[in-house]
């Protein structure tokens, strides 16, 4: 999976142009990114592609000076589960 990186959305297409992986991450506090929605399309599930899409996420916002926040339930969850690399 190609994921293609924008200041605060990550995501991904297939070979047909369809969106099949996605993650948002509005600035919604100065230098506050908030985790909103994750996407992954069926044809991608039990592959790794969230945990993709959020450490591609934690990447950019670190790239942009911020610090992280979640709304996204999977999101929450992931960084729940992974307090060190939050």
């Amino acid at each position: 999976m190609k994921l293609i990186r924008e200041t605060t959305r990550v995501y991904a297409r297939n070979e047909e142009g369809k969106l099949v992986a996605e993650i948002t991450f509005p600035m919604t506090a100065p230098g506050v990114y908030t985790i909103d929605h994750t996407f992954v399309d069926p044809s991608l599930r039990g592959q790794g592609a969230a945990d993709q899409l959020v450490r591609a996420a934690l990447e950019q916002i670190q790239e942009n000076g911020g610090r992280v926040e979640a709304t996204c339930s999977y999101a929450v969850r992931w960084l729940e589960q992974h307090p060190q690399v939050s």
